[in-house]
Protein backbone atom coordinates (compact mmCIF):
# COMPACT_ATOMS: atom_id res chain seq x y z
CA UNK A 1 0.00 0.00 0.00
CA UNK A 2 1.28 3.56 -1.14
CA UNK A 3 1.25 6.46 2.02
CA UNK A 4 0.29 10.09 1.70
CA UNK A 5 3.14 11.87 2.31
CA UNK A 6 1.54 15.00 4.61
CA UNK A 7 0.03 12.33 7.33
CA UNK A 8 1.66 8.47 6.35
CA UNK A 9 -2.30 7.26 5.83
CA UNK A 10 -2.85 4.66 3.63
CA UNK A 11 -3.83 5.24 0.41
CA UNK A 12 -4.55 2.69 -2.44
CA UNK A 13 -3.21 4.54 -5.38
CA UNK A 14 -1.29 7.96 -5.65
CA UNK A 15 -3.21 8.89 -9.07
CA UNK A 16 -5.44 8.16 -12.13
CA UNK A 17 -3.85 7.74 -15.36
CA UNK A 18 -6.36 9.20 -18.47
CA UNK A 19 -4.28 9.38 -20.90
CA UNK A 20 -0.64 9.46 -21.41
CA UNK A 21 0.87 12.69 -19.86
CA UNK A 22 -2.22 13.03 -18.44
CA UNK A 23 -2.84 12.59 -15.13
CA UNK A 24 -4.98 13.81 -11.57
CA UNK A 25 -3.33 12.83 -8.31
CA UNK A 26 -5.53 11.38 -5.93
CA UNK A 27 -6.35 12.99 -2.48
CA UNK A 28 -5.38 11.70 0.89
CA UNK A 29 -8.76 10.10 2.90
CA UNK A 30 -7.13 11.20 5.96
CA UNK A 31 -5.76 14.89 5.78
CA UNK A 32 -7.90 15.38 2.86
CA UNK A 33 -4.48 16.70 0.88
CA UNK A 34 -2.79 15.24 -1.94
CA UNK A 35 -1.84 11.85 -1.53
CA UNK A 36 1.79 12.93 -3.19
CA UNK A 37 3.09 15.59 -4.45
CA UNK A 38 6.19 14.80 -5.11
CA UNK A 39 5.06 12.56 -8.95
CA UNK A 40 4.65 16.09 -10.64
CA UNK A 41 7.60 17.56 -8.90
CA UNK A 42 11.26 16.89 -10.38
CA UNK A 43 14.16 15.03 -8.89
CA UNK A 44 16.08 17.74 -7.53
CA UNK A 45 13.46 19.17 -5.44
CA UNK A 46 12.89 15.77 -4.17
CA UNK A 47 16.76 15.85 -3.61
CA UNK A 48 16.66 19.03 -1.98
CA UNK A 49 13.53 17.93 0.51
CA UNK A 50 15.53 14.80 1.44
CA UNK A 51 18.81 17.03 2.18
CA UNK A 52 16.52 18.97 4.04
CA UNK A 53 15.20 15.78 6.07
CA UNK A 54 11.41 16.29 5.46
CA UNK A 55 9.43 13.82 6.24
CA UNK A 56 6.98 13.97 3.89
CA UNK A 57 10.13 13.22 1.01
CA UNK A 58 11.16 10.21 2.81
CA UNK A 59 8.04 9.03 2.76
CA UNK A 60 7.62 9.53 -0.82
CA UNK A 61 11.01 7.57 -1.36
CA UNK A 62 10.44 4.88 1.18
CA UNK A 63 7.10 4.11 0.25
CA UNK A 64 6.02 5.31 -2.60
CA UNK A 65 8.94 4.87 -5.20
CA UNK A 66 10.62 1.97 -3.30
CA UNK A 67 7.45 0.04 -3.77
CA UNK A 68 8.11 -3.98 -4.10
CA UNK A 69 4.64 -3.26 -6.92
CA UNK A 70 7.14 -1.22 -9.26
CA UNK A 71 10.90 -1.82 -7.86
CA UNK A 72 13.12 -5.17 -7.58
CA UNK A 73 13.35 -4.25 -3.70
CA UNK A 74 16.05 -7.37 -3.43
CA UNK A 75 17.90 -6.24 -6.09
CA UNK A 76 17.94 -2.82 -4.68
CA UNK A 77 19.21 -3.90 -1.52
CA UNK A 78 21.94 -5.85 -3.25
CA UNK A 79 23.23 -2.79 -4.89
CA UNK A 80 23.08 -0.37 -2.41
CA UNK A 81 24.49 -2.38 0.15
CA UNK A 82 27.40 -3.10 -2.02
CA UNK A 83 27.60 0.45 -2.83
CA UNK A 84 27.48 1.15 1.13
CA UNK A 85 30.46 -1.38 2.16
CA UNK A 86 32.39 -0.02 -0.54
CA UNK A 87 32.29 3.71 0.88
CA UNK A 88 33.04 2.48 4.15
CA UNK A 89 36.02 0.95 2.69
CA UNK A 90 36.92 4.20 1.10
CA UNK A 91 36.49 5.92 4.29
CA UNK A 92 38.39 3.70 6.26
CA UNK A 93 41.30 4.24 3.60
CA UNK A 94 40.88 8.33 4.40
CA UNK A 95 41.06 7.81 8.34
CA UNK A 96 44.01 5.27 7.75
CA UNK A 97 45.46 7.84 5.53
CA UNK A 98 44.99 10.66 7.80
CA UNK A 99 46.43 8.94 10.94
CA UNK A 100 49.29 7.24 9.96
CA UNK A 101 50.50 10.50 7.99
CA UNK A 102 51.54 8.33 4.89
CA UNK A 103 54.43 7.30 6.78
CA UNK A 104 54.70 3.70 6.17
CA UNK A 105 56.25 2.58 3.55
CA UNK A 106 54.29 1.15 0.10
CA UNK A 107 55.88 -2.52 0.22
CA UNK A 108 53.96 -5.67 -0.23
CA UNK A 109 53.68 -6.79 3.25
CA UNK A 110 52.22 -2.82 3.90
CA UNK A 111 49.79 -3.02 1.10
CA UNK A 112 48.86 -6.76 2.03
CA UNK A 113 48.50 -5.56 5.58
CA UNK A 114 46.52 -2.34 5.24
CA UNK A 115 44.09 -4.15 2.78
CA UNK A 116 43.44 -6.82 5.48
CA UNK A 117 42.67 -3.84 7.70
CA UNK A 118 40.30 -1.93 6.10
CA UNK A 119 38.53 -5.61 4.94
CA UNK A 120 38.22 -6.22 9.23
CA UNK A 121 36.84 -2.83 10.08
CA UNK A 122 34.57 -2.79 7.53
CA UNK A 123 32.96 -6.11 7.99
CA UNK A 124 33.36 -5.61 11.98
CA UNK A 125 32.07 -2.01 11.80
CA UNK A 126 28.95 -2.61 9.62
CA UNK A 127 28.49 -5.98 11.84
CA UNK A 128 28.57 -4.30 15.10
CA UNK A 129 25.97 -1.94 13.68
CA UNK A 130 23.39 -4.11 12.44
CA UNK A 131 23.71 -6.01 15.65
CA UNK A 132 23.34 -2.78 17.94
CA UNK A 133 20.78 -0.94 15.79
CA UNK A 134 18.85 -4.39 15.50
CA UNK A 135 18.92 -4.67 19.14
CA UNK A 136 18.25 -1.12 19.98
CA UNK A 137 15.60 -0.81 18.05
CA UNK A 138 13.70 -3.94 19.48
CA UNK A 139 14.21 -2.38 22.96
CA UNK A 140 13.76 0.98 22.22
CA UNK A 141 10.85 0.83 19.28
CA UNK A 142 9.63 -2.31 18.96
CA UNK A 143 9.53 -2.00 16.07
CA UNK A 144 9.18 -5.62 15.71
CA UNK A 145 5.40 -5.16 15.90
CA UNK A 146 5.05 -2.84 13.13
CA UNK A 147 8.27 -4.17 10.54
CA UNK A 148 8.23 -7.64 9.62
CA UNK A 149 11.83 -8.24 10.60
CA UNK A 150 14.44 -6.63 8.76
CA UNK A 151 12.54 -6.28 5.66
CA UNK A 152 11.25 -2.51 6.15
CA UNK A 153 14.35 -1.65 8.10
CA UNK A 154 17.36 -2.54 6.24
CA UNK A 155 16.19 -0.50 2.98
CA UNK A 156 15.28 2.49 5.07
CA UNK A 157 18.87 2.68 6.37
CA UNK A 158 20.77 1.71 2.89
CA UNK A 159 19.39 4.62 1.25
CA UNK A 160 19.33 7.18 4.07
CA UNK A 161 23.10 6.66 3.83
CA UNK A 162 22.81 8.71 0.60
CA UNK A 163 24.90 11.29 2.40
CA UNK A 164 28.32 8.63 1.98
CA UNK A 165 28.64 9.60 -1.55
CA UNK A 166 30.29 12.79 -0.69
CA UNK A 167 33.11 11.30 0.28
CA UNK A 168 33.59 10.38 -3.61
CA UNK A 169 34.43 14.74 -3.46
CA UNK A 170 37.38 13.54 -1.48
CA UNK A 171 39.15 11.80 -4.58
CA UNK A 172 39.09 15.20 -6.24
CA UNK A 173 39.82 17.79 -3.56
CA UNK A 174 41.87 17.57 -0.33
CA UNK A 175 39.71 18.11 2.47
CA UNK A 176 40.73 17.78 6.96
CA UNK A 177 39.65 14.51 8.27
CA UNK A 178 36.92 16.23 10.10
CA UNK A 179 34.90 16.31 7.26
CA UNK A 180 34.85 12.39 7.05
CA UNK A 181 32.72 12.74 10.70
CA UNK A 182 30.45 16.00 9.56
CA UNK A 183 29.05 13.25 6.94
CA UNK A 184 29.08 10.68 9.27
CA UNK A 185 26.73 13.13 11.80
CA UNK A 186 24.56 13.69 8.13
CA UNK A 187 24.39 10.05 7.68
CA UNK A 188 23.11 9.79 11.35
CA UNK A 189 20.63 12.87 11.10
CA UNK A 190 18.98 11.32 7.69
CA UNK A 191 19.00 7.59 9.43
CA UNK A 192 16.65 9.16 12.44
CA UNK A 193 14.58 10.74 9.97
CA UNK A 194 14.23 7.31 7.80
CA UNK A 195 13.18 4.88 10.79
CA UNK A 196 11.50 7.37 12.30
CA UNK A 197 9.46 7.19 9.05
CA UNK A 198 9.59 3.30 8.60
CA UNK A 199 8.48 2.68 12.06
CA UNK A 200 6.23 5.79 13.12
CA UNK A 201 7.68 5.89 16.20
CA UNK A 202 9.05 8.74 18.98
CA UNK A 203 11.31 10.66 18.09
CA UNK A 204 13.47 10.36 20.93
CA UNK A 205 13.67 6.51 20.51
CA UNK A 206 14.92 6.71 17.11
CA UNK A 207 17.42 9.07 17.89
CA UNK A 208 18.86 6.60 20.65
CA UNK A 209 18.81 3.85 18.09
CA UNK A 210 20.47 5.77 15.49
CA UNK A 211 23.23 7.00 17.47
CA UNK A 212 23.72 3.55 19.62
CA UNK A 213 24.45 1.57 16.13
CA UNK A 214 26.64 4.93 14.54
CA UNK A 215 28.57 5.36 18.15
CA UNK A 216 28.76 1.29 18.07
CA UNK A 217 30.22 1.16 15.12
CA UNK A 218 32.56 4.18 15.18
CA UNK A 219 34.36 2.52 18.27
CA UNK A 220 34.50 -1.20 16.50
CA UNK A 221 36.72 0.42 14.09
CA UNK A 222 38.00 3.86 15.17
CA UNK A 223 39.75 2.20 18.67
CA UNK A 224 41.67 -0.34 16.94
CA UNK A 225 42.93 1.95 14.11
CA UNK A 226 44.27 4.72 16.60
CA UNK A 227 45.88 1.40 18.89
CA UNK A 228 47.68 0.24 16.14
CA UNK A 229 49.53 3.46 15.08
CA UNK A 230 50.47 4.23 18.40
CA UNK A 231 51.93 1.12 18.81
Amino acid sequence: MYRCVECGFGVKSLYVQYSPGNIRLMKCENCKAVADEYIECEFMIMLIDLILHKPKAYRHLLYNVLNQETVNLEGLIWKSAISFLLLDAYRSILLQRNVEEQVSSLSFPSLFWRSQKIFMDVFLGNLTFLCVFLLATRILLKASVRVSRTRGLLPAILVSSYFKIFLIAMMVWEFPSSVIFIIDLFVLSSNIVALKVITESDLGGCIGACFCAHAAKLLATLVPMVGSSGN
